[in-house]
């Protein structure tokens, strides 16, 4: 991306008003990609939903933006319910598809993690659908490990696919 373009790129909390945009880069991973198991497009209002719950539960949900498109999101959600894993969050990051290599997700991991200290988060784990060379470069980037891998857990697209999890702690 253009420097003057980033410069225009501003990283803040993601809003209800945001939905309809989240939807539509989220749906399309949802259409063309593995690296979603969804296989049903998401509504605005069931996206809006999801950012309101992650942020009730005092999580963060982004959103990149310039000149008012958004561009990306990352979101932080519980890793599980039960109340001994209350410091251990599941993260993920979504792009415009046009935006895929320009730097928007290192500049939106960049926000979030900071965010996730600030909130006594001690485990951010993330799920990569394999192969995704992409994704496992920003998570590694970010200091994230591998510590598993789940052989054939998803199947979309008349395929069996592999999950692999990235662990980094504070």
């Amino acid at each position: 991306m253009p420097s003057d373009a980033n410069e225009r790129t501003i990283v803040r909390d993601a809003t209800a008003s945001d939905a309809a945009a989240i939807a539509s880069i989220y749906n399309h991973y949802v259409a063309n990609t593995v690296v979603t198991f969804e296989e049903e497009s998401v509504a605005a209002g069931e996206m809006a939903r999801r950012v309101e719950e992650v942020q009730a539960g005092s999580l963060p949900w982004l959103v990149a933006e310039a000149d008012g498109r958004v561009l990306g999101y990352p979101y932080a959600r519980p890793w599980h319910a039960r109340s001994a894993y209350r410091f251990s969050a599941e993260i993920t990051v979504y792009l415009d598809a046009a935006q895929c290599g320009r730097g928007i997700g290192t500049r939106l991991y960049g926000a979030l993690f900071p965010l996730l200290e600030a909130r006594r988060i001690h485990a951010a784990i993330g799920g990569i659908a394999l192969p995704n060379e992409a994704s496992v470069a920003l998570h590694e980037k970010f200091g994230l490990r591998k510590v598993a891998q789940f052989a054939e857990v998803g199947f979309k697209f008349d395929r069996w696919i592999d999950v692999g999890y990235w662990q980094r702690t504070f």
